[in-house]
């Protein structure tokens, strides 16, 4: 049985398993947040809502095209120069606008909790909703260089990057923007909001600091575990692009890429499902803050 073979049936069986949870507990997330008037008033339960709605479009348009191409051979990034573009731009978008809302509601939570009436005032819905269209504007700026520089080869017919500057900045965003920078984030902003639980009796009382640095820690190890090794695999591929490899360091360096490729969907599939059922918890004692 061949590593090939293998992958395949990884990408078919894994994927729709990533696919149908990451669809059904971003889906019951989505209606929770929306339904109950409270947590549409909350921003950080916002940022989770609307996390929760572009993980839900990043998992059925970039993972379903995955198990499609991968599993069943059928890829449509090697004929539609239109699909190998917008596929891409997905990619990069959905998740960086995820990313972003999930630190956005860490770093709410550290404002809601705070002794100060002036920070307090920084948790607010109307800037919620304000910063939410300005993250995705920023975000689909961003992609736009993705339909400039990636195309179909001629010679390999795939959708790659054809542009070497733009591909050292791959290298950056998904070890920058994607890694270091929202683990960064969560621990300043997370270890910011449990010093302020501490200074704020009723919550403390009520442990609200346990649940909060259990999401964080969460939040790290999902980023260290789903997002850092395709990162790290990325950059060793771009290293590694002018070496001669053989046949069979081909097909093990391709079933590494298939794995760590399949294993950073269950980040959008599991984390917000695993936080939103924590802010929950947490939301029951708000009793002082907003957030909480």
């Amino acid at each position: 049985m061949s590593l090939s073979y293998i992958g395949e049936q990884i990408t078919i069986y894994g994927g729709l398993f990533i696919l149908i949870m990451g669809v059904v507990g971003n889906g019951i997330n989505i209606l929770v947040f929306s339904s109950v008037p409270n947590y549409r008033r909350t921003p950080c339960t916002f940022y989770f809502l609307i996390a929760s709605i572009f993980s839900i479009a990043y998992l059925t348009i970039n993972l379903t095209s995955r198990i499609v191409s991968d599993g069943f051979g059928n890829d449509l990034t090697r004929t539609s120069t239109s699909w190998c573009k917008i596929r891409e731009f997905c990619i990069v978008t959905l998740s960086l606008i995820t990313l972003t809302c999930s630190c956005l509601a860490t770093i709410d939570q550290y404002f809601a909790t705070s002794q100060s009436a002036y920070l307090r005032r920084f948790s607010n819905i109307k800037w919620a909703h304000r910063i939410t269209i300005i993250v995705i504007i920023i975000w689909c700026l961003h992609g736009i260089p993705i339909f400039l520089f990636y195309n179909i080869t001629p010679i390999t017919t795939t959708c790659v990057n054809t542009n070497n500057s733009y591909a050292v900045y791959g290298l950056i965003y998904l070890l920058g923007l994607v890694c270091a920078i929202p683990v960064a984030v969560m621990v300043l902003f997370g270890y910011l909001a449990y010093r302020n639980i501490h200074l704020t009796r009723a919550l403390a009382e009520q442990q609200a600091d346990r649940q909060l640095t259990r999401m964080i820690l969460i939040q790290v190890l999902l980023v260290v575990i789903c997002l850092v090794p395709y990162g790290i695999n990325n950059a060793y591929g771009l290293i590694t692009s002018g070496i001669s490899k053989n046949t069979n360091r081909l097909i093990a360096e391709g079933f590494a890429s298939t794995i760590f490729s399949l294993v950073t969907y269950l980040y959008y599939a599991v984390c917000l499902f695993i936080f939103c059922e924590i802010i929950k918890e947490i939301f029951l004692f708000r009793e002082v803050v907003t957030c909480f």
